[in-house]
């Protein structure tokens, strides 16, 4: 198993309110400049909220969710300071309830 860290607040905060596409951006371009593999993704409406252990962090978070899930943990302590008003956590993955790390229950319109 593989831990998985998190930041998770609201879609309209993390898509409309901060310019995360720019950060993702930047450090997607640095990842390919030191030729390392990307350990980071951005995902709507998270699918391992609905793991029963996660029924309190979902329950604080405002709905629609966004989260960026990354193996380096780090990152996402650089990404709680920079945006402030996130909740941060972790967990294990692949497991019981949660088989897909970076699932979305976000249909594609």
């Amino acid at each position: 198993m593989q831990t998985y860290y998190y930041v998770l607040t609201s879609q309209k905060f993390l898509l409309q309110e901060e310019p995360i596409e720019e950060v993702l951006k930047e450090r997607t371009r640095h990842y390919h400049e030191q030729e390392k593999e990307i350990d980071f993704w951005l995902v709507k409406q998270p699918a391992f909220l609905e793991a029963p252990e996660m029924a309190e962090i979902k329950a604080k978070c405002p709905q629609p969710s966004a989260a960026i899930i990354s193996t380096n943990q780090q990152f996402i302590t650089w990404l709680k300071l920079r945006l402030e008003y996130v909740i941060t956590g972790e967990f294990q993955a692949p497991s019981q309830t949660i088989s897909d790390p970076i699932a979305s229950l976000a249909t594609v319109s």
